[in-house]
């Protein structure tokens, strides 16, 4: 029971050699417990402002990439509503001038028919001349195959060119 019960000698000497541990503790430990614990707060509280710091670099970091994406985006837009309205553009250039040329190439062939025609005609008047003039030789030969009825006619027409 004696270890249980603590005598006074035993309290006394546990006392002193606590004093003396605290002592040396409080002279060459704690000091650089201290610092060290010091240095590690230090250590976190400036890892912690680093962290915020990249947070906020990063919340600017996307702030501007949003931006650059924006623009970007808008400029996108911009050039396909130019090459949209090129296009039109150019279609109804191609438009207009195949209308042009189909015009054109209407008007030409109008004229090349009416050209055609013209010839068609010219030619039919006179191939009607020819065989007319065929015809009245043939006639004149076989009704003025004498003397008196050749006379007759020529006096007819010299009275037809004194009345003109």
């Amino acid at each position: 029971m004696e270890l249980i019960t603590p005598n006074l000698g035993l309290i006394f000497w546990q006392l002193v050699i606590f004093l003396i541990v605290l002592f040396l503790l409080a002279k060459f430990a704690w000091k650089p417990i201290l610092s060290s614990l010091k240095e590690r707060e230090d250590s976190i509280e400036s890892a912690l402002r680093m962290a915020d710091q990249a947070k906020l670099e990063m919340q600017q970091l996307k702030a501007g990439n949003e931006k650059l994406l924006a623009e970007a985006r808008l400029e996108r837009d911009r050039v396909l509503k130019e090459a949209t309205d090129l296009a039109n553009k150019l279609i109804e250039q191609a438009k207009t001038k195949a209308t042009e040329e189909g015009g054109r190439m209407i008007t030409q062939a109008r004229e090349a028919i009416q050209n055609e025609k013209n010839a068609a005609l010219a030619e039919v008047k006179n191939t009607a001349a020819q065989l007319s003039i065929d015809i009245a030789e043939r006639i004149l030969r076989r009704e003025l195959t004498d003397a008196n009825s050749q006379k007759q006619l020529v006096d007819s027409y010299l009275k037809a060119v004194k009345l003109n």
